[in-house]
């Protein structure tokens, strides 16, 4: 291959002839494509599973011997060859990306994304759930798409806590600071060499922030940390962890993504036209942007129109109180030196984001991200029904249906959760370039042309994959930790790869009803202890470490798990995170989701199942209430929202146990073909991916917020 020189300078011990591998170390391309993720494993298998697929770690205990052999295997460097000119060819191309072409006017009125949390691989612990993962699935497919995006949010120097479940069921929190030197991360550096530093004024002191860069693809990522010498011990803390419960600590860290998140960009030289807020923790930057107005002269009034015209906000949370809300006193504290600064009184400043509707009057996030939005969406077409009847008072003048917050529904990036045994046939019996049209139905007509055979193989392998992950988490676990043997056996180790497999895994927030399926309990042994068709059911999932009623979930969840009766088939992983579910996603055979509607603004796990051949069974909520045709996975109750909860989780859980009973079982065991294949099964798995893996990928919802947020906010003229 072409001697081409390293993109990113090597602190490492490696031959010249691997030089590139911090290239694809340091930019996150290698995630969502399997082919450069092996050219780290295949050097040194055990070392890479040892740190957590962190590629950077990797390349620092990795001996220089193991390096030296994969040099001298020449398929290895075939390999490895194929896979630079593919990371060289991906990143030169972006001018020949989808975006591009349709919108080359475009290029040049950057896209700035805020979020508190990316999930964009499990070595960066800087995201706690959800909508971490849809912000990292968001920036690459911004980047598949060419987009001109750049992204602000955090880099949390204690991540997201690690999980321990103790014998008794009750979750633990373990924090560990970050190594960052040990991430794919780079300082940013100013024109003298120097850290980058942003500050912003909190009361009585000046909070600085350094700048990190990760490169996702081809569009680039900042985070803020405050770990900086020079700020006083508790602001060092500042970005040390995700989701705060203290108020104040939360206050002023949405101070410092939303003011120094402004302030980081201009000192980086961009000014996007578009300001995209994913949920309300960001919405401090249109108040930055108005002052940066106003202070050049124009009136408030014109300020805000001008920022509203090109600001977006993106809600994900259907619960009043669920969002960010501050007590006057506090913004006094907070904000009495900055409202002169835009030209108001107190009065006028909280009337930006004044909420009556609770116990007492706040300074609500969500509501001064509407106030400072012209667009706004919901995540799915039920969650932008429930946002505007929430919001409805905001519009006082119009009726609920006129409320203008429309919906995009969530997706996911396809590249990133995709398993390569599906991959493989996807590239088999798909139309010759299916990956550059994953948004097209026309593109998933032909996985109806994949054999039983081929594809039951390729399901059973992903599930003997799974089970062998999980095994060996319970192996560690009882050898590394001393778990009590009952603990072992909870964690998994007795799962059968021949039997009907269901998970559920997401956060344990009580109405995502983690506990439903034994709301009968001995209903539910019946499923598991069937001698010829049996049920095994893998949970996994966190409470926030403030929300007792979730980790009484978890508790009363492993409890049950635990007891002899369920024989090993009922399990709990323990510390949930994006390497276990992606196996989970890829590997079992039923994704169960059970929320209370209309609580789940959308959610995206069953639709990584989906396109791996996983069936959803799940309440009408969310996006399934938009997936589900009836021929594509079942449905858990009706497209009605419950009036008492109490007599909706009863319903819900006879619903569930009749469906598992008599539908989801019989055809995955009973109605089987002379050569043992579940045929109706299978169709329904071919039904389930042709329909779902287009509607719900990241390609076509991000299409969505080009044609109706990004690309209408564009033509704004932009901020001098």
């Amino acid at each position: 291959m072409a001697d081409t020189e390293p993109l990113t300078p090597s602190p490492f011990n490696l031959p010249r002839r691997l030089r590139r591998l911090p290239d694809l170390a340091y930019n996150l391309w290698w995630t969502w494509n399997s082919d450069a993720e092996s050219v780290f494993r295949r050097i040194d298998p055990e070392t890479w599973e040892a740190v957590s697929h962190n590629p950077v770690t990797f390349l620092r205990k990795v001996s220089r011997s193991a390096f030296t052999a994969s040099t001298r295997e020449s398929t290895y460097l075939n390999h490895y060859d194929e896979v630079v000119r593919a990371f060289d060819a991906y990143l030169q191309s972006g001018n020949e990306a989808w975006y591009p072409k349709h919108y080359a006017d475009r290029m040049s009125t950057p896209i700035g994304y805020f979020s508190t949390e990316f999930g964009l691989h499990e070595s960066l612990p800087i995201y706690a759930g959800g909508l971490g993962v849809l912000s990292g699935d968001h920036l690459k497919e911004a980047s598949d798409l060419g987009m001109p995006m750049v992204a602000m949010g955090f880099l949390y120097t204690q991540g997201y806590f690690k999980q321990h479940i103790t014998e008794d069921g009750w979750q633990e929190p373990i924090y560990a600071s970050l190594e960052f030197d040990d991430l794919p991360v780079h300082p940013v550096v100013d024109q003298a060499g120097e850290p980058l530093t942003v500050g912003v004024d909190l009361p009585g002191r000046l909070v600085q922030a350094h700048l990190w860069r990760i490169q996702v693809g081809r569009v680039p990522l900042f985070l803020l940390d405050s770990n900086v010498a020079a700020n006083q011990p508790i602001d060092r803390d500042l970005t040390a962890r995700l989701y705060t419960s203290d108020m104040e600590l939360r206050l002023s860290q949405e101070l410092l993504l939303g003011l120094g998140g402004v302030r980081a960009l201009r000192a980086l030289g961009y000014n996007p036209a578009v300001w995209h807020m994913n949920e309300g923790h960001s919405a401090f930057l249109s108040l930055e942007r108005l002052r940066e107005l106003v202070a050049a002269g124009h009136t408030f009034d014109t300020a805000r129109e001008r920022i509203r015209r090109s600001t977006i906000f993106t809600t994900h949370t259907p619960v009043p109180a669920s969002h960010d809300a501050f007590p006057p006193w506090m913004i006094d504290k907070y904000f009495a030196s900055f409202w002169g600064q835009l030209g108001l009184d107190r009065e006028g400043f909280l009337d930006l984001a004044r909420d009556h509707q609770g116990s007492g009057e706040t300074f609500n996030m969500a509501i001064l991200a509407i106030h400072m939005s012209e667009r706004l969406n919901g995540v799915s077409e039920l969650h932008g029904r429930v946002a505007r009847r929430m919001w409805s008072f905001l519009w006082p003048e119009r009726s609920v249906e006129d409320v203008p917050i429309q919906h995009i529904t969530n997706g996911v990036h396809t590249g990133a959760w995709l398993a390569q045994d599906m991959k493989r046939l996807f590239d088999r019996y798909l139309p010759s370039g299916w990956e550059q049209n994953l948004d097209d139905p026309d593109a998933w007509r032909t996985v109806d042309s994949i054999p039983d055979d081929e594809l039951w193989n390729a399901r059973r392998r992903l599930k003997r994959r799974l089970l062998a992950v999980i095994r060996e988490r319970a192996r560690r676990q009882w050898t590394t930790l001393g778990a009590h043997p009952v603990q072992v056996i909870a964690s998994g180790v007795l799962l059968d790869p021949d039997a009907l497999t269901i998970g559920f895994a997401r956060r344990f927030a009580t109405y995502k009803r983690a506990g439903l399926l034994f709301h009968d309990f001995d209903r539910a042994l019946r499923l598991v202890q069937h001698p010829r068709y049996p049920v095994q059911v893998i949970f996994a999932g966190k409470a926030h470490p403030a929300d007792d009623p979730g980790k009484r979930l978890i508790q009363e969840v492993y409890n049950r798990i635990k007891r002899a009766e369920t024989g090993g088939r009922m399990v709990f992983i323990e510390d949930y995170d994006l390497d276990i579910a992606r196996h989970l996603v890829q590997g079992v055979d039923v994704w169960l989701s059970t929320p209370r509607r209309p609580n789940e603004a959308s959610g995206t796990s069953g639709q990584k199942a989906a396109v791996n051949g996983a069936l959803n069974l799940s309440s009408l909520d969310g996006w399934w209430r938009e997936g589900y045709n009836g021929r594509n996975g079942w449905a858990i109750g009706q497209d009605v929202d419950p009036v008492d909860g109490d007599a909706q989780d009863a319903a819900d859980a006879s619903a569930l146990y009749d469906l598992l009973e008599n539908e989801v079982v019989p055809l995955y065991y009973v109605e089987r073909s002379a050569d043992d294949l579940p045929g109706e099964w299978l169709g329904m798995v071919r039904e389930s991916i042709r329909t779902l893996a287009p509607a719900f990928s990241m390609r076509r919802m991000v299409k969505d917020y080009i044609r109706l947020m990004y690309h209408p906010a564009q033509l704004v003229p932009q901020e001098a």
